[in-house]
């Protein structure tokens, strides 16, 4: 757009000058985009401020351009006189004009009605003549069947095969343009005329291909399929004709080959069944295969194309044969007997895939109604609700059964660990996978695994700890059966053999496997990877992730594991620590020789420690042990150094009591010296609480353990040694 030459505006401006002179300038908007950007008074002032611009630069150009301003009036005088003497002459040139453009419109419609005239006849015209190629058509086919006619026979009887499909075929060249130029001439009166005569040569067409395609067939004369195969592609039929060999040559083989009792007869009849059915292809379609160009061998020159009678023959007479006569095939009651005729069957169709000889034809059977008719007929979904009922089923009972031990050999020590592997195993095992339903027989698998975690859950928050009646000292049985009732009876406080609570075995045992359990989880995730691979499945991250949470599911378990089984040996254990509170009992009037060993409980004290070291070494790993026994240690050294830190209180009290009172009575020489002049009563208490912390220090080294690693057990050991060295520096 060519705009005249504004003036140069201040870069201060809040707008463009240039805004102006556009064609769609608008007042409104231009002041709303300015108000955006600045007041409506800085508005004003720069628009004043280009106005007085203007202002000057149109006095300049006037002052510049004076002379011309001057003249421009001077030159106008006169020129309304001259406007008046061209007004007359115009108007007449302007009727000339419209009188000449309405004999040119007369003209052009005129011409355009003949056209039009003559568009009408040149379709008519075209009519005509394909009615005349359709009647030529009629009459030339006829001529050719009714050429050489000798006693009522057609030439198509007397002729040889070959010549006849030869014939046959250059009548399906002329009938192919008779079908053409009669489409075109559709809803003519005379194509009606004709119709009838149509119909004959085409009844008579298809039943002289059909008979001689058959005849073809039956005698292996490539060349007769040739010329017939041709012809039925010529005039359209290709479907026809693969109809044809599905009926004639195909149906009755299948009928003799596919029968119930084969199916009946298990994995071997089936077996026997499908290789009849496959041996069809190289004994009775070599032919048409050579032809169509389904064989490596078939010269490309020679091959007629546009036909699949692997795929439009005998794939749909199979199939149908299969649903008729066999329709036990494919029930799913037993999922056994399902598996088998389901894999067997599966074989089959890629055996028949190999077959069809190129991937396009593979591709136009897997799109083939049949095809996924067959496909669907396998209730899968059914399938696997009877597998899922069996495996969770066996599960869910063991589960129920609560904590029973493994059979010998197992690599589990309980019994639900133990099935719970089996299950895993079986959800993808040859006879129990199928490809079909590997996201199923996954989703099964990350469930039992989750069950699992529940049911330890379940079992460690819902179970109270074990109140053991008889003696806890006693070594837990072996596996023998004349010592597993015991074992029943002590790890469980119950003489009915029903599990009321969780014994140390069973503690242990959970805690083996939930181990050995998470151990095994990446074998259990390549046996899913390779079945996987298989089925083309390539996001093995989202697989490693998954069993990667329930690894950790199975790891949440631990702590609240390891809290059950160290609580249970705590108690265990200081049930006879706190026997150290009966040593003043044990020394005070009663002239007790100076202890020079520990005290009896002591013995006894750590030996449930020492029996789950002793029983359970092969069973756990060392350092969940060792684990165990530090933070066992640790909770029966603080409780222990509580209850000697009274002892020794309540002795000391004692002691000042009895010098309170020696003094009263001057007593002292009995007071200091006992009755035999050797250490006090409270001295001896200090001395055997003394030998008694040593011991424990002695035994917690025999199990591995530095007692430096004990909480409190140093304090305790300066509390009672200090004690000790106390009376004996008196």
């Amino acid at each position: 757009m060519n705009m005249m030459n504004l003036p140069r505006a201040p870069d201060s401006l809040c707008f463009d000058k240039d805004e102006f002179m556009k064609d769609d300038f608008d007042v409104d908007h231009f002041v709303s985009e300015c108000r955006k950007q600045v007041q409506l008074e800085e508005l004003r002032e720069d628009l004043e401020r280009y106005y007085k611009l203007l202002k000057t630069a149109m006095v300049e150009l006037i002052n510049k351009d004076y002379a011309d301003f001057v003249n421009l009036s001077t030159n106008l005088v006169g020129m309304d006189k001259a406007l008046n003497q061209l007004t007359v002459p115009l108007g007449q040139l302007r009727e000339e004009v419209l009188s000449l453009r309405s004999a040119v419109n007369e003209v052009i419609e005129a011409v355009d009605d003949r056209l039009s005239k003559q568009d009408d006849i040149q379709k008519n015209k075209i009519c005509v003549l394909r009615l005349i190629q359709v009647v030529r058509s009629v009459e030339k086919i006829e001529k050719i069947l009714n050429s050489q006619n000798s006693k009522d026979e057609t030439s198509l009887e007397l002729r040889s095969p070959l010549l006849a499909g030869q014939i046959l075929e250059r009548i399906a060249t002329e009938f192919n343009q008779l079908q053409f130029h009669a489409v075109q001439s559709k809803g003519m009166p005379l194509l009606d005329k004709v119709r009838p005569r149509i119909a004959g040569i085409t009844a008579m067409l298809q039943q002289s291909l059909e008979g001689l395609l058959i005849e073809g067939l039956q005698t292996a004369n490539v060349d007769i399929v040739r010329h017939c195969l041709r012809t039925y592609a010529t005039i359209d039929k290709t479907r026809d004709a693969e109809s044809l060999v599905g009926q004639v040559l195909v149906k009755p083989y299948m009928d003799e080959v596919i029968v119930a009792e084969c199916a009946k007869s298990g994995p071997t009849g089936l077996h026997v069944m499908y290789g009849k059915v496959l041996e069809f292809v190289p004994h009775h379609c070599r032919l048409l295969r050579e032809v169509t160009g389904g064989t490596i061998s078939s010269d490309k020159a020679d091959i007629v194309p546009g036909y699949d009678f692997m795929v439009n023959s005998l794939w749909p007479e199979i199939i149908k044969g299969l649903e008729e006569r066999v329709p036990t095939l494919f029930n799913p009651g037993n999922p056994d007997i399902f598996y088998e005729k389901y894999t067997i069957s599966m074989e089959f169709v890629r055996k028949f895939e190999r077959q069809c000889g190129s991937q396009a034809s593979v591709r136009r059977l897997r799109a083939h109604a049949s095809y996924l008719s067959f496909q669907n007929k396998w209730n899968l979904p059914v399938y696997f609700q009877l597998r899922y009922k069996a495996i969770a089923g066996s599960f869910e009972n063991t589960m129920a059964d609560g904590l029973e031990a493994a059979p010998a050999g197992s690599s589990y020590r309980l019994l639900v660990t133990h099935v719970l592997w089996g299950c895993l195993l079986r959800c993808w095992e040859e006879w129990i996978y199928l490809p079909l339903l590997a996201h199923r027989f996954w989703k099964l698998t990350l469930q039992l695994l989750s069950r699992y975690c529940t049911f330890v859950t379940e079992v460690l928050n819902k179970v109270p700890p074990v109140e053991v009646t008889k003696d806890p000292m006693k070594p837990l049985p072996s596996s023998a059966s004349s010592t597993s009732s015991r074992a029943s009876q002590e790890d469980t406080g119950s003489d009915t053999g029903v599990p009321a609570a969780l014994s140390v075995k069973q503690l242990v045992y959970i805690a083996a496997d939930v181990d050995f359990l998470q151990e095994q989880i990446p074998e259990l995730g390549d046996i899913v990877k390779r079945r996987l691979e298989l089925i083309g499945f390539t996001n093995f991250q989202i697989v490693s992730d998954s069993l990667a949470d329930s690894k950790a599911s199975l790891s949440a378990c631990i702590p609240a594991l390891n809290c059950r089984v160290t609580q249970l040996l705590s108690e265990r254990c200081f049930r006879y620590l706190k026997s150290a509170s009966e040593v003043p009992r044990l020394y005070r009037r009663t002239n007790k020789q100076v202890p020079t060993r520990a005290s009896a409980y002591m013995e006894n004290a750590l030996r449930p420690l020492h029996q789950l070291l002793s029983d359970h070494k092969d069973t756990l790993k060392a350092s969940i042990i060792q684990n165990w026994l530090c933070v066992t240690l640790c909770d029966c050294t603080q409780r222990y150094y509580e209850t000697v830190s009274d002892v020794l209180s309540s002795v000391k009290k004692m002691e000042e009591s009895l010098k309170r009172l020696k003094q009263a009575r001057k007593t002292a020489s009995s007071i200091s010296t006992g009755n035999n002049g050797g250490p006090t009563d409270d001295a001896k208490i200090r001395i055997q609480l003394a030998l008694d912390v040593e011991y424990l220090g002695d035994q917690i080294q025999k199990m591995g353990l530095q007692t430096g690693d004990i909480t409190l057990f140093s304090t305790l050991l300066e509390l009672v040694q200090g004690a000790r060295d106390g009376v004996l520096s008196e």
